[in-house]
C-alpha cells in the first residue's frame, strides 16, 4: 500500500510515519507546507494533484483539514484521510467538509458531535495517542544529574498565550470589553461545560470580527464561523492566558512552580521561569523528573484529551489536570492520574501528593501502563485503518 502524506511540522507527524512504516505501508511524504510559508491553496490542489497522477495511492492523509486537499481528491476520486489534533480548527466549516471521499477523524468527541453531522458516513471520531517508544528511549538512559537538572515539585510546560492572544489588541467599546471580561470570569468557575459560543450577541460578534482586519473570512464556508472564531480564537486564547497566569501565579505563592515556556513571564515572579524545552529530547526529562506534571487544557477542546495528557503518561510522569468530561472513557482517576475541578481543589491535591510520593509514583507508573498497553500510535493507527478498511470506496 502506497500512500501520499501531505506535511506541515506537526509535533506528531514524525510518530505517525514511523508508525504507518511498521505497518508495512510504503509512505510518500510532501514537505511544501514545511519549506514554504503562506501556501496558497492552488499551490497545494497542485502539489497534490502531482503525485496522485504519478502513484497508485491508496489514500492521501494529513494532520487536521485542508480544503484544497478534500477538494483534488474528490475531483481525482482518491479517499482524503485526516486526523484532527488541534482546536480550534476553523478550516472545519469549509463546505469540503461534505466531500464524500473525506474520511475525517476528530479526536474531541464534543467537535466530532458538531461537525459529524454535515457528513455522518466520512466523520468518525478518534481520540489521541502517544509514542511510548520514543519517549523510553528519552528518559530510561536519564542521570542524576538530569534529575537534578529538570526535576521541581510543580512543572508547566507550555505556552501562556499573552503572545498569541489577538483580544488584547483589539479595539472594542468599554460595553463590550465589559461583557466579555464576566464571561470569562463564568467560565472559569466552570470545568467540563463551554457557554462562551452560545453566550455572544450578534452585536459583539459582529465588533470583534470589525475591529482585526485578519479576522478569518473563509469564502467557502457553512455555519456560524464569525461565532466560533470569536469565541475560540480571541475570546478562548484570551481566557487561557487568564487562567494560565492565574493558576501559576497562585500555586507559586505556595509551592516551588517551574514553568518551561518560550512565552514573556514577566507577570509570574515567584515562579522559576526556566525558558524553552526541546519537544523531543528534554519535554520528556522534565515530565519523568517532576514531581507533578500540570495541565491546563485550552477550553475550545470541550470534552477530548488533549495531547499533553498522553504525553506525560506515555512518559512515565505524575499527571495532575482539569477534568475533561472523555477522561473517565480511557482512565481511573486516583489510579492512572489525578484531576482537578476548582482552585480550590487544585491547590489541595498539589498538597497532598506532594506529601504522599508512594501514593503518587504508584499513580505515574499506573498511568504509564494504561497509555503503553492500549493508546499508542500503532493502537490508534490499527483502529483508523480498519475504519478505513470499512468505509473507504473501492
Amino acid at each position: 500500500m502506497e500512500i501520499l502524506f501531505y506535511r506541515y511540522n506537526s509535533i506528531c507527524e514524525p510518530d505517525i510515519l514511523q508508525a504507518f512504516a511498521r505497518f508495512g505501508i510504503t509512505v510518500h511524504t510532501e514537505e511544501l507546507e514545511m519549506r514554504k510559508k503562506n501556501v496558497t491553496p492552488r499551490e497545494c490542489a497542485g502539489k497534490v494533484s502531482e503525485w496522485i497522477l504519478q502513484k497508485p495511492l491508496a489514500f492521501v492523509f494529513s494532520i487536521n483539514f485542508f480544503p484544497a486537499i478534500s477538494y483534488t481528491c474528490e475531483k481525482l476520486k482518491v479517499p482524503y484521510v485526516c486526523w484532527s489534533v488541534d482546536s480550534p480548527v476553523p478550516e472545519l466549516f469549509s463546505n469540503a467538509l461534505k466531500n464524500a471521499y473525506n474520511r475525517i477523524f476528530l479526536f474531541d468527541r464534543a467537535q466530532y458531535d458538531f461537525f459529524s453531522p454535515v457528513n455522518p458516513a466520512c466523520i468518525y471520531y478518534l481520540p489521541l495517542a502517544t509514542n511510548v517508544k520514543r519517549w523510553e528511549a528519552a528518559v530510561l538512559g536519564m542521570s542524576d544529574a538530569d534529575y537534578a537538572a529538570y526535576g521541581a515539585d510543580v512543572s508547566f510546560v507550555g505556552s501562556l498565550y499573552t503572545e498569541k492572544c489577538k483580544y488584547d489588541s483589539l479595539r472594542l467599546s468599554d460595553h463590550t470589553r465589559g461583557f466579555v471580561d464576566g464571561l470569562i470570569e463564568a467560565q472559569l468557575k466552570v470545568f467540563g461545560c463551554n457557554f462562551i459560543a452560545e453566550s455572544l450577541t450578534a452585536e459583539i460578534i459582529q465588533e470583534i470580527a470589525a475591529a482585526d482586519p485578519r479576522f478569518y473570512k473563509g469564502e467557502d464556508t457553512f455555519g456560524d464561523t464569525d461565532r466560533y472564531l470569536a469565541a475560540h480564537q480571541y475570546i478562548g486564547m484570551k481566557m487561557a492566558a487568564v487562567e494560565r497566569e492565574r493558576i501559576l501565579g497562585r500555586l507559586s505563592r505556595q509551592f516551588p512552580v517551574s514553568l518551561y515556556t518560550r512565552s514573556d513571564a514577566s507577570c509570574l515572579p515567584d515562579v522559576n521561569c526556566r525558558g524553552g524545552v526541546s519537544t523531543l529530547t528534554e519535554m520528556p526529562k522534565v515530565f519523568q523528573a517532576s514531581k507533578i506534571n500540570l495541565n491546563i487544557t485550552m477550553r475550545a477542546i470541550e470534552t477530548g484529551l488533549s495531547l499533553r495528557i498522553w504525553d506525560i503518561l506515555g512518559c512515565g510522569g505524575f499527571l495532575l489536570t482539569n477534568y475533561q468530561a472523555e477522561i473517565p472513557d480511557f482512565f481511573e482517576i486516583g489510579r492512572d492520574l489525578e484531576t482537578y475541578e476548582s482552585m480550590e481543589e487544585l491547590e489541595e491535591k498539589v498538597r497532598y501528593y506532594l506529601s504522599h510520593e508512594e501514593e503518587r509514583v504508584e499513580i505515574a507508573i499506573n498511568g504509564y501502563e494504561k497509555v503503553a498497553s492500549c493508546h499508542t500510535y500503532e493502537i490508534r493507527l490499527a483502529q483508523m485503518i480498519k475504519t478505513l478498511t470499512d468505509h473507504i470506496p473501492s
